[in-house]
Parts: structure tokens; C-alpha cells; sequence
């Protein structure tokens, strides 16, 4: 079976509440996951700021807006102890969360750029000795 192109990212891909929802929904589990947690909740003091800084993220990543305004690598090298297991489950949970929202199209493209941030974010923190 040949893979689906990749959806491109825009307005009609999905609509905001979407986004808010994916955001939210994925970050109430990965807080209360027992390995991804504890890191939460250590390292984010504000989080309806947070969430609201990646509702824009994941808006800029799946319908093209323009208002985040973040650095996501720095923020992550700053983190002390990640590992691979953290990354996949991450994305784990991110793909459980992704196959909840009844729009193929959104889940494949945004599970596409999970993949992307996580491999990203993974080999920056190990190429800088985390």
C-alpha cells in the first residue's frame, strides 16, 4: 500500500477548536502518564499560559497561522534527564490522542510533525550532552 501524500496545512485541514482540543486532550494524558508526568509538572509552573503557547504551535503546525512564538528547542536542552523512552512515549500518547479526533487528514499530518519535533528535539538534546 502506497503512503498517502501529506496533508497540507491550512484552514481547511481543521478548524481551531480542533487544535485546542488535541492540545488539551493530549496534555491531560501526558500529565497523568507515570512516566511524563512528573516531568510536567516540574518544569511548567503556568499552565494555561502553556497550553494556550501550544495551541499556537500546533496551529502554526496544522493550519499555517503565524502567532507562536516560542524557542522549543532551547526550552527542552534546558531539561535535565530526558531520554528516548520519554520521546516515544510522548509520541505514543500523542498518537492515541491523534486517533481520537474522527479527521484523518489532521491526525496524519500532525502525528507527521510529532514524529519531526520529537526526532528533532532527541537528537539536539543528545548532540548537546543531554
Amino acid at each position: 500500500m502506497p503512503d498517502r501524500p501529506t496533508p497540507a496545512p491550512g484552514p481547511a485541514l481543521c478548524r481551531e477548536e480542533d487544535v485546542v482540543r488535541l492540545v488539551h486532550a493530549f496534555y491531560a494524558r501526558a500529565r497523568a502518564d507515570a512516566l511524563l508526568g512528573p516531568v510536567f509538572e516540574a518544569h511548567v509552573a503556568d499552565w494555561p499560559a502553556h497550553l494556550a503557547l501550544l495551541v499556537d504551535f500546533w496551529s502554526a503546525m496544522l493550519r499555517g497561522t503565524r502567532r507562536f512564538r516560542g524557542a522549543p528547542v532551547q526550552r527542552h536542552l534546558a531539561l535535565p534527564a530526558l531520554d528516548e523512552a520519554m520521546f516515544a512515549r510522548w509520541l505514543a500518547l500523542f498518537r492515541q490522542t491523534t486517533a481520537e479526533l474522527d479527521n484523518a487528514p489532521m491526525q496524519q499530518l500532525a502525528d507527521e510533525m510529532a514524529e519531526r519535533v520529537a526526532a528533532t528535539l532527541l537528537a539536539r538534546y543528545r548532540a548537546a550532552g543531554g
